[in-house]
């Protein structure tokens, strides 16, 4: 068997091995050692893929809602912006434990059936979405939730694990315990998204995807996980979204 063969049955095995558990159950079980990842892959690239997407916004005196905001990883540099307020919605009460030591002035929001029942109908400028949609079983439900909130000309930013990596066998895989955890994923394509979003009248106005390459192998280096590397290289990891609403007509 050669050796991409080999590290994909291990890979696999491995994760099969890993019990399968609801995001708010596993989220609370992550939280506390959640912002302790350096050498997090997923997390390296979402902070690139968010932080480009971000900036090409106006923050300033926005309104903003953060869906599946843990424990407040962006919300630093959100706030260097002078927005006017930034509301926090997750669905685990242990990343949002976390994030309120940090912030302890934020409001935030334990999500219920991904229902913003604090926030009324066009109330926000922006929605970000990090690392989240694939969580939710229901996207299309989701998004029209996310749109009733939404201002007219608002905009929404959504990065999350590739489907195409979903649908691969990747899995969110964290130790707990000396046992490996898996989170509840499903598998929303990308144009699935875009279908969606039309629907509703959001324009995409930026897609960025980006595949395990040669930058990404030191963090398999540092997991003793090279032939893990060989066997997803070229394989899309993550994606970042920029959805626009129409303004309002005159």
């Amino acid at each position: 068997m050669h050796i991409i063969q080999k590290s994909r049955q291990y890979f696999s095995d491995k994760l099969s091995l890993a019990q399968t558990i609801a995001p708010e159950t596993a989220y609370d079980l992550w939280s506390e050692k959640y912002d302790h990842q350096p050498d997090n892959l997923m997390l390296a690239l979402d902070e690139e893929i968010f932080s480009g997407l971000m900036n090409s916004l106006n923050l300033q005196d926005k309104i903003i809602a953060d869906i599946g905001c843990g424990t407040g990883r962006h919300w630093k540099k959100i706030f260097e912006h002078q927005l006017r307020k930034l509301i926090g919605f997750d669905i685990s009460e242990g990343m949002l434990k976390i994030l309120q030591q940090k912030f302890p002035l934020a409001e935030t929001h334990h999500l219920i059936k991904d229902k913003l029942r604090e926030l009324e109908n066009e109330s926000c400028d922006i929605i970000f979405s990090t690392l989240t949609i694939a969580h939710i079983k229901d996207a299309k439900k989701a998004l029209q939730e996310w749109n009733r909130i939404l201002k007219p000309g608002g905009e929404i930013i959504i990065t999350d694990y590739h489907p195409t990596a979903l649908a691969k066998g990747g899995k969110r895989t964290f130790s707990y315990r000396n046992k490996t955890i898996a989170v509840k994923n499903y598998v929303h394509p990308i144009e699935k998204i875009k279908e969606i979003a039309g629907k509703l009248n959001l324009k995409v106005l930026h897609l960025v995807e980006r595949s395990i390459d040669e930058r990404a192998k030191p963090f398999y280096e540092k997991q003793n996980a090279l032939p893990v590397f060989e066997a997803w290289k070229g394989t899309p990891i993550i994606y970042g979204i920029h959805l626009k609403k129409p303004n309002a007509a005159l």
